[in-house]
C-alpha cells in the first residue's frame, strides 16, 4: 500500500542529510588526532579531550534540541543547526593552536547535537508505522557507511594530500548536509505546549528510554576506542598501511546484515539481534588486543561490524518504542545523549588508560566493559517480565507490532 511506502524524497533527503553529518564527524574524529600530535605538537591526552570536548556540547544539546523539537518550528531548526555546521567546518582550514581547536569542536558539537537529533527525529514522522524497526535499520545504515567511508576517505586524503584538502572537503559534505536538510519536506508538526515546569527534567528527556540508552551508553563508549584510535593503533603495530580498510571490512559486514537485521526486530523482537550481537561485539574487541597480522586485523573488523550492526539499530528503536509517540523526539534525543556521552568519556578514558599502558591494554579492556551491555540489557529483561511492563505507547501500539522488553511478539 502506498502509505506503507518507504522508499521516497522525504525518506531518501533526511537519510543523506544525516549520511553527509556523520561523514563529517567520523572523517574528524579519524584525522584530528593525527592533526593534534603533528601540526599542533599534542599528546595522546590530548587526542581524546579533541573528541570528548565536541561531545560534551553535543551532549549538552541534544537534550535541549528534543524538546525544541516537540515545542518549536522543526524546519527551522534543522536548518538554522545544519548552518552552523557548515560554518564551523570552514573555520578548520583556519585554526593554528590547540585551545582554537578545543573551542572550535566545542562549537561545532552544539551544532552537530542539534542537527543530528533533528534528523533522527523527523525520520520518524517519516516511516511508515508498520515498517519502524526496518525504516530505522535502514536510516542507521546511512550512519554506518559514514561511518565506514568517512575514516577511509579522511585517512586516505591526509596520506596523500594534507589536512588543508581533508578541510575544504568536509566543508562540502557539510554543506551537501545542509542542502539535503533544506530539501526535506517535513511532515506537518503541531507545537505541543508546554505543559511541564521550565526545569522538570521530563522536558529534556525520555526517562523510559533510559534503562536501555543506558546499554548504548556502554557500546559508544568501547566503540570510542575505534574510532579514536585505531589509526594510531595500527600505526604502533607495523599495520599503518590497512588502518583505513579496516572500516571498509567493518561497513561490509554492516551492509550485509542491515537489510536482515531491521526485518529480523519487527518479526522476531530485539534479543535474537542484541545477545549474538554483543557477544560478537566484544569477541572483535578482545580478539583486536591480541593481533599479530594484517588478516587478523580485518577480520577483527568484520566480527565487530556484524555485532555492531546488529545491536545499534536494536537499541535505538527500542528506546524509541518505549517513549508515547508525541515524545519520540525526545525519546531520541535521549538515546543520543547517552550514546554521545559514552561515546565522548570512553575516547578520553580510554586515551588516558592507553597513555599509561598501551594500546593492546586499552582495546582488551574497552571489549572486557562491553560485556557490561550484556549483563545490563539481561537485567532490564528480567525488570520488564517481573513487573510487566511495556514499551507500547499509552497513545496505542504501532499497528503489527506489540513490542514488550522479553516478550516481543506480532498481534
Amino acid at each position: 500500500m502506498e502509505k506503507d511506502r518507504l522508499w521516497n524524497r522525504h525518506f531518501l533527503t533526511i537519510c543523506l542529510s544525516s549520511f553527509f553529518i556523520f561523514m563529517t564527524f567520523y572523517i574528524l574524529t579519524v584525522t584530528l588526532p593525527a592533526f593534534v600530535l603533528e601540526n599542533l605538537q599534542g599528546n595522546k591526552q590530548n587526542i581524546g579531550l579533541v573528541t570528548t570536548v565536541f561531545v560534551i556540547a553535543s551532549v549538552i544539546f541534544r537534550p535541549l534540541a528534543g524538546r525544541w523539537l516537540d515545542e518549536f518550528n522543526r524546519k527551522a531548526l534543522v536548518v538554522g543547526s545544519l548552518l552552523l555546521f557548515t560554518g564551523c567546518s570552514v573555520l578548520y582550514l583556519f585554526i593554528h593552536s590547540y585551545n582554537a581547536l578545543l573551542l572550535l569542536r566545542f562549537i561545532h558539537g552544539i551544532s552537530f547535537g542539534i542537527g543530528a537529533t533533528a534528523t533522527s527525529a523527523i525520520v520518524l514522522d517519516v516511516i511508515p508505522e508498520r515498517r519502524k524497526g526496518e525504516g530505522i535499520g535502514y536510516f542507521s545504515l546511512f550512519m554506518s557507511l559514514a561511518m565506514v567511508m568517512g575514516p577511509f576517505i579522511g585517512l586516505t586524503i591526509t596520506a596523500h594530500a594534507g589536512f588543508d584538502l581533508l578541510f575544504v572537503t568536509i566543508s562540502a559534505f557539510s554543506l551537501l548536509a545542509c542542502v539535503c536538510g533544506i530539501l526535506t519536506p517535513v511532515p506537518p508538526h503541531t507545537p505541543r505546549p508546554n505543559t511541564l515546569g521550565n526545569w522538570s527534567i521530563k522536558r529534556y528527556i525520555e526517562p523510559k528510554s533510559v534503562p536501555v540508552s543506558l546499554s548504548g551508553f556502554i557500546l559508544a563508549f568501547s566503540y570510542a576506542s575505534l574510532s579514536t584510535f585505531i589509526s594510531v593503533y595500527a600505526k604502533s603495530i607495523g599495520m599503518g598501511a590497512v588502518a583505513s580498510y579496516f572500516f571498509i571490512v567493518f561497513a561490509a559486514l554492516v551492509l550485509i546484515s542491515r537489510p536482515f537485521t531491521g526485518r529480523l526486530f519487527d518479526r522476531r523482537g530485539p534479543h535474537v539481534l542484541v545477545y549474538p550481537g554483543i557477544l560478537l561485539f566484544t569477541a572483535g574487541m578482545i580478539w583486536l588486543s591480541r593481533i599479530s597480522s594484517a588478516p587478523e586485523f580485518l577480520a577483527t573488523a568484520g566480527l565487530i561490524g556484524l555485532g555492531y550492526g546488529a545491536i545499534l539499530p536494536s537499541f535505538q528503536t527500542l528506546a524509541i518504542q518505549a517513549a508515547p509517540v508525541h515524545r519520540r523526539a525526545l525519546a531520541t534525543g535521549t538515546y543520543f545523549v547517552l550514546f554521545d556521552l559514552g561515546f565522548g568519556l570512553g575516547s578520553y578514558i580510554l586515551g588516558i588508560i592507553a597513555a599509561h599502558t598501551d594500546y593492546r591494554t586499552m582495546y582488551l579492556t574497552a571489549g572486557t566493559i562491553s560485556v557490561l551491555a550484556l549483563i545490563l540489557y539481561f537485567l532490564l529483561h528480567l525488570w520488564s517480565r517481573k513487573t510487566g511492563r511495556e514499551t507500547v505507547q499509552p497513545d496505542g501500539p504501532e499497528p503489527g507490532l506489540r513490542t514488550v522488553y522479553g516478550a516481543d511478539q506480532q498481534v
